[in-house]
């Protein structure tokens, strides 16, 4: 852990030529505050990434892919490299230990962070294969962890290393930590960000498949949306559907509140999404968007360089 000081404490700025919140629903009203402005927290990422709210630290860690970095910011606007030269960590979340638990490209495996911030990999292979890059993570309400493990690590050299993948599937996985058993739950074109409801008896994915197509030499896949499962008590899924697709870019990274409304990222910014399906609104911005999370009544959206946030009304 190196604390290396990259902003100095002091008030979010207000981000300039922001239209406002685009409102599609009278419900986002009670919740999202049309007139609020978009805030920027820390510019400087190459690709920001993975943010989560660690509540009993009171700060936000997010990752820079590219950079190598982990780092955290603070309510009082201060920002620091917690961990540095990391092994192009993206997805971040907490497990039930209140420890940090990673995905890791460059490792290719999903690793969990100890006192010290030292990492150390938990999952590395499927059925005596390496995993390909794991993406995005969620922890469960039992503390299983669910990933998502597509090939972008792979093909892509400023998010991991140039190599063939051994498995010939992109899945989701649940693990969990008490039986040490890993278990392959769904196949995607190219999974991406996932989330559950807040009774836990619906997983949300998002395949970015179309996104392999901005990559030189790769094989440019179609799907870009979300698709949504049933979850049983066992963690079995069934009843695979679609759920949402954004007109511009590919739906990515996400957080669901309490209401169960799906907020999620996608080229334009976060759209706002009610479990029957309708679109509520969509925060804008100005680059790429590609994760998001809630901490207290403010939700922080990592958007390429940048970490942004917006404050809503209510602790959703």
């Amino acid at each position: 852990m190196t604390g290396r000081l990259l902003r100095r404490a002091a008030p979010p700025i207000p981000m300039t030529g922001f239209p406002g919140v685009q409102s599609d629903d009278e419900r986002l009203a009670a919740v999202l505050p049309l007139n609020s402005k978009l805030l920027l927290l820390y510019e400087g990422a190459l690709h920001a990434e993975g943010p989560v709210w660690h509540a009993s630290q009171q700060r936000l860690y997010w990752s820079d892919v590219s950079n190598r970095r982990l780092l955290a910011w603070q309510p009082n606007g201060e920002v620091t490299v917690v961990q540095d030269a990391t092994h192009f960590m993206n997805g971040n979340a907490i497990g039930r230990d209140d420890m940090l638990v990673h995905c890791e490209h460059g490792r290719r495996c999903i690793s969990r962070s100890d006192d010290s911030g030292r990492t150390m990999p938990i999952v590395t292979h499927f059925e005596g294969k390496r995993l390909n890059s794991p993406n995005d993570l969620t922890v469960a309400s039992d503390g299983t962890i669910w990933f998502t493990d597509p090939i972008f690590g792979l093909i892509m050299p400023s998010q991991g290393s140039l190599a063939e993948p051994e498995l010939d599937h992109r899945s989701v996985y649940r693990f969990d930590p008490a039986t040490q058993v890993l278990q392959r739950m769904a196949d995607f074109e190219q999974p991406n960000g996932l989330g559950f409801s807040p009774d836990g008896q619906i997983l949300y994915v998002s395949d970015t498949a179309r996104a392999m197509g901005e990559i030189p030499g790769a094989h440019t896949g179609q799907t870009h949306e979300i698709q949504a499962f049933d979850v049983a008590k066992n963690g079995n899924l069934s009843n695979r559907r679609f759920f949402y697709h954004a007109d511009h870019g590919c739906p990515d990274g996400m957080a669901i509140d309490q209401r169960g409304w799906v907020w999620a990222t996608a080229a334009d910014g976060v759209h706002i999404i009610a479990p029957d399906r309708t679109p509520l609104g969509y925060i804008p911005t100005q680059s790429v968007a590609t994760n998001c999370a809630f901490g207290g009544n403010r939700l922080f959206i990592t958007a390429t360089d940048t970490l942004l946030a917006i404050d809503l009304y209510d602790d959703i």
